[in-house]
């Protein structure tokens, strides 16, 4: 069946999938990722990681959404029917569930700084911003109660559909996004110091580079591109057939770099500058935004513009994690959307409940180190974003036939048969090779195998 609803327009659809892939990837997680794994190498590396198979990545999801117009489970199981491949759209889809499980504690985080920032309760002369974040996410029932604010948000413009609720909220709120932080970049750079800053975030120096920084980064990369869980299978099925696939997906990828680089450019500068730690971890932001705005004239209005744009920036790409779920549901009946995304958005709630109390209630529970937030971000971005990545590249590759692969990739495009045949031999044989290659480093088997040698 046919999914009845469809992007009104290519821009809608770049801007949607844009949305579901910049918001807190770029914005919230890359400085802190870049901060505490080497700086300017680890942000090189995740540069070649989104060019080279994160781009290659995206173009799969297209061809495999578009040329079936099926929601993610569905499209696989059309593919390649009475097989297990389905299991690929299953796993996308629990992967999403997990993530925004976490991600909406974060979102969750926004909304409270937002609220702040409406009453002017952020900024304050000699304000510590590190205690007042620690202080905001030390508070269980605040924390549980903004992130059901968030994910009640999400649930209401995800259960509108596809024209009406998501393409119509990222048409408004991605350029919006883009002017701000050109704002944000002049202050911050013109800080004292803040050249340090640059310097850290650009310079790369490979000696800060381990074999955790390389998982990282190519994690980062597919956390950005919302790629390896299927949500832009699902995105492209609303895409019409008279579309090119090429253009959305290179304008997606270049749209993520700016905004990465946009926001390396806004907050280092400024954390050296006013002699913060990169290495800060998940609060960095929080405590960076507020401190940089303190030194701007009507520093508090422009801060609240920006945390409003960044909340939906954060949650046009809770939009997409929560329709991959409501699709696979649904399964083309459009009258059961609204029904479906109150239940799975109930569900996602009280599976994050752990997540957003691991600051508080819960901080005593450790996995492997690591409190139960950040072991749920390490097992979706660094084991099953690249577990999915790397099953999209053999199930493309080996179970769609090549002259279909070859129709969608280039149908209205100007682009011959060679860029054809440099995707298909990246997807074949370079994206498993790297996926397997980085996990036999992180595990420490490839030590062992070139020592054996």
């Amino acid at each position: 069946m046919q999914e009845s609803e469809q992007w009104s327009s290519k821009i809608g659809f770049i801007l949607s999938a844009a949305g579901s892939a910049i918001g807190i990837g770029a914005i919230w997680k890359l400085p802190y990722v870049t901060g505490i794994s080497g700086g300017g190498a680890f942000f090189l590396l995740f540069i070649l990681f989104s060019l080279f198979i994160g781009l290659p990545l995206l173009l799969a999801e297209f061809v495999i959404g578009r040329s079936t117009q099926k929601e993610a489970i569905s499209a696989y199981r059309s593919l390649a029917p009475n097989s297990n491949w389905h299991w690929i759209g299953k796993i996308g889809v629990f992967t999403c569930f997990l993530l925004l499980s976490f991600y909406s504690v974060i979102g969750g985080w926004i909304v409270i700084y937002f609220a702040k920032g409406l009453f002017g309760g952020i900024i304050s002369e000699g304000a510590d911003y590190g205690s007042v974040f620690n202080a905001t996410i030390e508070n269980p029932i605040l924390v549980i109660a903004a992130q059901f604010v968030f994910l009640a948000i999400t649930v209401a413009v995800v259960a509108k559909g596809i024209q009406n609720g998501i393409e119509k909220a990222s048409k408004i709120l991605m350029p919006a996004l883009f002017v701000l932080f050109i704002l944000l970049i002049i202050r911050s750079l013109t800080l004292d110091n803040a050249m340090e800053g640059v310097k850290f975030f650009l310079a790369p120096d490979f000696s800060n580079i381990t074999s955790r920084s390389i998982l990282f980064a190519m994690g980062q990369a597919f956390f950005s591109l919302s790629v390896g869980v299927s949500v832009m299978v699902t995105y492209s099925s609303y895409l019409s057939k008279k579309e090119s696939l090429i253009q959305p997906a290179v304008s997606i990828v270049t749209m993520n770099l700016l905004i990465a680089l946009l926001a390396g450019l806004a907050i280092f500068p400024a954390v050296f500058s006013l002699g913060l730690e990169p290495t800060e971890g998940p609060g960095l932001l929080f405590v960076v935004l507020p401190a940089v705005f303190d030194q701007i004239v009507f520093g508090e209005v422009f801060l609240l513009a920006f945390l409003a744009l960044f909340l939906f920036a954060t949650l046009t790409s809770a939009f997409s994690m929560l329709e991959i779920i409501v699709a696979s549901v649904v399964k083309g009946k459009v009258e059961k959307r609204t029904k479906y995304a109150f239940m799975v958005g109930a569900l996602i709630f009280a599976v994050g409940v752990p997540s957003a109390l691991s600051y508080s209630t819960f901080v005593d529970i450790l996995i492997f180190s690591n409190n139960l937030f950040d072991s749920a971000d390490y097992l979706v971005s660094n084991i099953l974003m690249p577990l999915g990545v790397f099953l999209i590249s053999i199930f493309v590759t080996n179970k769609i036939k090549r002259s279909t692969l070859r129709e969608e990739l280039l149908q209205h495009s100007r682009l011959g048969a060679s860029v054809f045949q440099i995707w298909f031999f990246i997807m074949r044989f370079i994206i498993p090779l790297v996926i397997i290659v980085v996990f036999l480093n992180i595990t420490g088997i490839l030590d062992k195998i070139v020592k054996a040698f």
